[in-house]
């Protein structure tokens, strides 16, 4: 009798180990997800993809496409896809019959078994230089939704588009977030949408871009989630201890200033890169490892930003694989946690985050100079008549 009670006991013991480990890795995560892009002529095939996101114990990933090798690959796997309408299909899917035929045939074949949690319609389109992709936007997701309700999917399947930060004309300090002038109009029709639609507004946020446009001015330190002194909102009296919190908060009182205070943000895209061009400074191994394995640490703790700390921030790393074939400097080609091999382009830790401090800088100190300069625009006045806290 005493050897069978000592075989329970054991066994109990073990199944808390397992239980406790899998929390850690699966529900600890379970605010980020991974930019799964398709540059290249030399990735892995979806099957070994996921194969290597189960490896690391992630859960969510987004697409640039409706790849239906991806979509096949991914069924029954558990893991919650992002998928994306190419911009060039906008116009097309502005018309509700159009709509319906797309999402009949990019989606309901492969729902539920693939778990598609969200369409991305376009990407970066209000910064674009194309108008009429611009006006074509806000009806395009509307048709979109307007289909997945007809098919009974729109209660699983959230619609949103992907901006980049230049859509802000100020973001310092954070309570001084606008919407650039130009979009007023758009944008009030966009948020109106998101609104209705409990539909999250997609940030693709990197303060690499603000530190390699001015080194000088922004620490280091700052943008990289390591040791600093911070910032500090003359205007809410919120501290800031990292760029990316800044950055998302500036873009939470841009849509209260418009009357929408209660709407979601998530961060689409952010990311370091290993490898640039000479003029890309900040662009290291080292660096992009110190980023993405702090903002892992910050994930783990289910943090929220400054503004709305009771608010989980959902992160998706910008990138899983270095893609080979992305136009532009050589930063672009380089923002990936995986070589196309499946080799690590660098540690970025995802099997060692037992510890929740931060890595500090290798090339800079916490006595850096401020970052107030990370910002598109450094001077502007907060209206404080806003309420950009949500639920």
């Amino acid at each position: 009798m005493a050897t069978f009670l000592r075989r329970i006991a054991m066994l109990q013991c073990f199944l808390m180990i397992n239980l406790t480990f899998l929390g850690f890795g699966i529900q600890g995560v379970n605010s980020l997800g991974i930019n799964y892009g398709q540059v290249a002529n030399n990735l892995p095939p979806p099957e070994k993809v996921l194969e290597l996101l189960r490896s690391l114990k992630l859960t969510k990933a987004r697409i640039y496409d409706t790849n239906p090798q991806i979509l096949s690959a991914f069924a029954n796997s558990g893991v919650e896809l992002i998928v994306t309408v190419e911009n060039d299909m906008l116009g097309v899917l502005m018309d509700p019959q159009q709509a319906l035929q797309w999402v009949s045939t990019h989606i309901k074949p492969y729902f539920p078994a693939t778990r598609i949690t969200g369409i991305a319609v376009g990407n970066e389109v209000f910064t674009g230089d194309d108008t009429s992709l611009i006006s074509n936007l806000v009806p395009a997701m509307v048709g979109i939704h307007g289909a997945l309700a007809q098919l009974g999917l729109d209660q699983y399947i959230q619609v949103s588009t992907p901006s980049s930060l230049a859509v802000l004309s100020n973001s310092y300090p954070p309570s001084a977030g606008c919407f650039q002038t130009e979009l007023a109009g758009i944008m009030t029709q966009y948020l109106h949408f998101l609104s209705s639609t409990k539909a999250p507004f997609w940030i693709n946020a990197y303060p690499y871009f603000a530190y390699k446009d001015d080194p000088n001015r922004i620490s280091l330190d700052y943008v990289l989630f390591s040791p600093n002194s911070g910032m500090v909102d003359p205007y809410t009296k919120l501290h800031y201890d990292n760029m990316l919190y800044a950055q998302v908060d500036s873009v939470i009182f841009a849509m209260a200033r418009m009357g929408f205070g209660g709407i979601e943000v998530r961060v689409s895209e952010t990311g370091w890169p290993s490898k640039g061009d000479t003029n890309e400074i900040g662009a290291t191994v080292g660096n992009a490892a110190i980023y993405n394995r702090n903002l892992l640490r910050r994930q783990l703790r289910s943090e929220g930003t400054p503004l709305r700390p009771n608010m989980r921030l959902e992160v998706y790393l910008f990138a899983l694989f270095n893609e080979d074939m992305k136009p532009g400097p050589t930063s672009e080609r380089n923002y990936g946690l995986y070589q196309p091999d499946l080799t690590m382009a660098y540690n970025v830790g995802l099997s060692a985050l037992s510890t929740t401090s931060s890595t500090s800088s290798p090339s800079s100190s916490s006595s850096s100079s401020s970052p107030s300069s990370a910002s598109i625009s450094l001077t502007s006045s907060a209206n404080t008549n806003v309420s950009p806290l949500g639920n």
